[in-house]
């Protein structure tokens, strides 16, 4: 949900906040579902929220310099693995505690590389989308 609320504010082309109460229409959830994605995004920075009659929700940063990291981290927290005791320099790891690091990497590496707009920007035709089961689809009103 995190990622479809920062897709969806990053779509908004008038610049001005959204309500939350619209958000979750367009995105089809709950109210408190989103007003609780919401509030762990405001507080990673990536979201602001403004109070008020002509309240909502804006990016505070570019999609540009927003990743998928960014946004992940500020939903389900930290990217870890458990590792092995620190061994010393030279020392083996057991195998299990090998792959979990490369698993680690790989996941940290690839969402650091993706940016929101890269996912903006990423092109597919409309014939394509057709027939396309993805909720990630988000188009605005």
């Amino acid at each position: 949900m995190g990622i479809k609320t920062i897709l969806y504010l990053a779509l908004n082309e008038s610049e001005q906040p959204i309500p939350p109460r619209r958000m979750a229409d367009a995105l089809r959830c709950s109210p408190s579902y989103l007003a609780k994605t919401a509030n762990m995004l405001v507080k990673a920075g990536l979201l602001r929220a403004l109070r008020g009659a002509s309240g909502g929700l804006l990016l505070t940063r570019s999609p540009d310099e927003i990743t998928l990291l960014d946004v992940v981290e500020a939903c389900q927290g930290l990217v870890t693995a458990n590792y092995c005791s620190e061994p010393a320099a030279g020392t083996p790891i057991c195998g299990y505690h090998e792959a979990m690091a490369e698993l680690h990497e790989a996941i940290t590496s690839t969402l650091s590389r993706w940016t929101l707009r890269d996912l903006l920007t990423t092109p597919y035709r409309d014939s394509d989308v057709a027939g396309l089961d993805c909720r990630m689809l988000i188009h605005p009103q």
